[in-house]
């Protein structure tokens, strides 16, 4: 077996975003496969258990090192390993959850946060009302502690899970206290500083999105002919 001998740092600042974005479905491939029990995999096996072409699959990965053998394809367990390295999860990220509504409280429940190297430490919520309840074993703190919270826990991550118009101040109040990393499944765009990453997760989006499609295979010929005409 060749090990790459550059650091995870060195690694990253030449590892495409398109590449970033899909070692998560390598990681979850090769995940299934290790509960499985499957102790190597080939290229093609991988490529197919996360949807990805083989061709892509190399691509991506050879920007990580050379963690295959040739005739035999790649250990499971120990590129899972290096993929989780690279990407940051082989310890816990410290993630706070903003917005206690329905949407907050299930991802507050989510099991898979803590399996993938997230443990959320703290709820927050500036409804008083949210504030007596307890969601996944922690209490609901007022949104007013989050600063302390933040330098407290090393807080690595926010989640805002609040309604659109709450959003910005909610970012803006993240930011100061030091947070730089923020998923954001409130419909709105948050404006940040250079240097705060912000991720959005747009349930309606996504879904007109699969409407388009669905629309399309419902009456193909109907619109096939409103773009000819």
């Amino acid at each position: 077996m060749y090990v790459s001998d550059r650091t995870p740092a060195e690694a990253a600042r030449d590892i495409p975003e398109a590449t970033v974005a899909r070692l998560p479905l390598y990681l979850r491939a090769l995940t299934a496969l290790a509960e499985a029990d499957q102790v190597t995999c080939s290229s093609e096996e991988l490529a197919t258990a996360a949807g990805v072409n083989s061709a892509k699959l190399r691509k991506d990965l050879s920007h990580l090192g050379s963690y295959g053998t040739r005739g035999v394809g790649y250990e499971v367990e120990y590129l899972r390993y290096q993929i989780a390295r690279e990407i940051g999860v082989t310890h816990d990220w410290p993630v706070v959850i903003v917005g206690i509504g329905n949407l907050g409280q299930a991802l507050a429940n989510f099991s898979g946060f803590r399996s993938r190297g997230f443990r959320v430490v703290a709820l927050l919520d500036a409804d008083s009302q949210r504030q007596s309840e307890v969601v996944a074993g922690l209490a609901v703190r007022p949104f007013d502690e989050l600063a302390g919270i933040v330098a407290e826990h090393g807080v690595a991550i926010g989640v805002i899970s609040t309604p659109a118009p709450a959003a910005q101040a909610v970012a803006d109040a993240l930011v100061v206290s030091g947070v730089r990393s923020i998923l954001n499944f409130a419909p709105t765009h948050l404006a940040v500083p250079e240097g705060v990453d912000v991720r959005k997760v747009d349930l309606s989006i996504e879904l007109q999105i699969l409407a388009y499609h669905e629309q399309r295979k419902a009456q193909p010929d109907a619109l096939d002919d409103e773009v000819t005409a």
